[in-house]
């Protein structure tokens, strides 16, 4: 080495790249994310190799799982030409798709009321009661919440014995047995149970905007709603957009459990919906391939869906994923 003259990067000369130089500052961030990147690998990524079973005639019993489904007999789309033809594809999609929006529409919007009505509250006593009443149904099983639901209306429910004390009907109504209720039904249950936890990150949103903002508005005479339409919702508006971009992405998926629970012979027409059509014949009737591709089709749209929105929102100028 030459007096004066530092040689000490020629060896490793990736170093002066700032990509590398990033990564290798922030070394203990990108340590922290491995046990994420294991995950999503081994348990959503993974296991799409099983989506070769929505090309091929597979059947369980030629051997092990890798065996009977590399040596199956290809089939191409014959499985979802199947689904398509179907008798069953337009009203499993009717029912998806209605009681998806339904649950979209009241939903997505009653987290934002809640988060904005939680801030107005000034008893903080109170505020934590409500918080804490809302948040519990989503840490509640769907084979709980199912049974309060039917429980509240059964012919003789306290939803049908107060009706009758209105004198709105004269005797109870069978609201699981009706099939044209069943889609509001699931739509307010979906809500009840996820309302107070999809609050939280609008009130973590809410908490973050500048108290200078409130306060110059005050000065210019705005009074409580006009804060609230003028400063607040519109500093709430790249939270929301990305929380509508990512809501509309799992339109066809509706769920399973709250579908296959609420659900019976009675209101099946209306209730059968992409997840339990598939569970139906993929499990009960061992028609795996058939299964998967209608899975895989509902997949696909859920992908279109995000990537339209997305690119909707970034041509509007407003916030978008990507």
């Amino acid at each position: 080495m030459e007096y004066g003259v530092d040689r000490s990067n020629e060896k490793t000369p990736f170093l002066k790249n700032p990509t590398i130089k990033k990564m290798v500052r922030q070394r203990y961030f990108y340590l922290l994310l491995i046990p994420g990147v294991v995950w999503a690998a081994l348990f959503a990524y993974a296991p799409m190799v099983g989506l070769y079973m929505a090309f091929v005639n597979y059947q369980p019993t030629l051997g092990n799982f890798w065996g009977s489904l590399f040596k199956a007999d290809f089939v191409g789309f014959q499985w979802f030409e199947h689904f398509f033809s179907g008798q069953d594809f337009l009203r499993v999609m009717r029912n998806t798709l209605v009681s998806s929006v339904l649950t979209l529409s009241i939903g997505f919007i009653l987290p934002i009321f809640i988060a904005i009505t939680l801030n107005e509250v000034r008893l903080n006593w109170f505020k934590r009661t409500v918080q804490t009443a809302s948040y519990l149904p989503f840490f509640i099983s769907w084979v709980v919440a199912s049974s309060i639901v039917i429980t509240l209306l059964s012919a003789e429910g306290p939803v049908n014995q107060l009706l009758m004390k209105i004198g709105v009907v004269e005797q109870g109504v069978l609201f699981m047995q009706a099939g044209k209720m069943f889609w509001i039904i699931i739509a307010l249950s979906n809500a009840w149970k996820d309302m107070g936890y999809n609050s939280i990150m609008y009130l973590a949103a809410i908490a973050a905007i500048p108290t200078e903002l409130f306060e110059a508005a005050k000065v210019d005479g705005a009074n409580r709603l006009k804060q609230i339409w003028h400063v607040l919702l519109p500093m709430l508006r790249p939270t929301i957009i990305i929380l509508l971009i990512l809501n509309i992405g799992n339109l066809m998926n509706t769920g399973f459990d709250q579908y296959f629970l609420l659900g019976n012979s009675l209101n099946r027409s209306y209730s059968d919906v992409i997840d339990t059509y598939a569970f139906r014949y993929g499990i009960q009737n061992g028609m795996f391939s058939y299964a998967a591709a209608v899975s895989m089709f509902k997949s696909v749209i859920a992908f279109i869906l995000v990537i339209t929105v997305n690119n909707i929102s970034k041509k509007m100028g407003q916030t978008h994923l990507f």
